[in-house]
């Protein structure tokens, strides 16, 4: 397994430009996240990596070695590139065993090589199965094996686990980011689920508009994003107008909140961002007033709507098994640190 590195990499179709410059490195052993919105140019960054598309400038190296934008592209079936697609694409005609072994050479160390990849994703004994007797999830994870078995400098995911029920999805990711974890494989995941990119991934990428934004560690990316977009589509996002004082706090309506970065040699207009499990709920009386306007309960957490004189509506997130009814007076405070942007300046 080895290093990914992409570099200025740009593609149109036609007129449309998809990407547009778009630098990831990913190092060797690492799972890294390709998030954005559908039609950021995902899949075409991902087909252009696997060799299936051809950049239009800019440049792919897998573990050293040139594969596109340099004289003439290695061909995919050259790349030591392993792909697991949307909806794993097994062949239904051969078995489990026949399907991740396909592409191997024939003999007893090839069998040996398809036993190890379906005990490391959990599917030990079932290599007799034919796919259509194993469940999605199943199905999923023989994917993963069959990318895994001849070794590949790089595994490629194109967004796995969307066809799979909610419930499943959790396990079965879980399942495939241990299989990667335990190969050492370096691997790209392609997705638009950032709960999914933030718990499986040890480096997410943002690709908003052709360009990576941010890459970055999925908690640094949570708690310390580029800008005011990456925060947004991350996750759940408080965004308050702040005044940033020479004491490294913002004043804003919930009073002055501490800013990641520490004191600054001017004070600076600008917004405030809070996560809504930074703002605690507690008795009346205490903190920032505040009125309880809505209640989603979620079991494990609850989303908690807020009206607070001059701020409008927030959210705060709770543990689940705080009580809260509509309209009752709550007292707000912060914990942890907020991001500060400061306003833009008219050009």
């Amino acid at each position: 397994m080895s290093e990914l590195i992409v570099r200025g990499l740009t593609k149109s179709f036609g007129a449309l430009s998809v990407l547009r410059g778009v630098d990831l490195t990913v190092p060797q052993g690492s799972l890294a996240a390709v998030l954005g919105p559908s039609g950021c140019g995902k899949t075409t960054l991902l087909r252009i990596v696997a060799g299936f598309d051809n950049p239009d400038a800019g440049e792919v190296v897998v573990g050293g070695r040139p594969v596109a934008g340099r004289g003439r592209p290695v061909p995919p079936e050259r790349r030591s590139v392993g792909v697991v697609p949307q909806e794993g694409a097994l062949f239904p005609h051969l078995s489990v065993a026949a399907n991740v072994g396909f592409g191997l050479p024939r003999g007893r160390s090839s069998r040996a090589r398809v036993d190890e990849m379906l005990e490391l994703v959990g599917l030990g004994g079932l290599g007799s199965r034919m796919p259509n007797e194993l469940s999605g999830g199943q199905q999923q994870r023989v994917a993963v094996a069959r990318a895994l078995a001849p070794a590949p400098a790089l595994v490629l995911l194109d967004e796995p686990f969307s066809a799979l029920d909610t419930g499943l999805r959790a396990a079965v990711r879980e399942d495939v980011r241990v299989a990667l974890h335990s190969a050492n494989a370096t691997a790209v995941l392609v997705t638009h689920d950032q709960q999914e990119a933030l718990s499986m991934a040890t480096l997410v990428a943002v690709l908003q508009g052709g360009r990576i934004v941010q890459a970055a560690p999925p908690a640094d990316l949570y708690t310390r994003p580029a800008d005011l977009d990456v925060a947004s589509f991350v996750g759940e996002a408080v965004v308050l107008p702040a005044t940033l004082r020479r004491d490294g706090t913002a004043e804003c309506t919930l009073g002055a909140v501490p800013v990641a970065g520490g004191s600054h040699a001017d004070a600076t207009t600008g917004t405030v961002l809070l996560r809504p499990e930074q703002i605690v709920l507690g008795p009346a009386g205490t903190g920032v007033p505040a009125r309880v306007t809505g209640v989603h309960f979620y079991g494990h957490d609850t989303l908690v709507e807020l009206a607070v004189r001059d701020a409008g509506r927030l959210v705060a997130r709770t543990l689940g098994h705080q009580r809260l009814n509509l309209d009752d007076e709550v007292g707000l405070t912060v914990t942890g640190d907020a991001s500060f942007f400061p306003r833009r300046q008219a050009s």
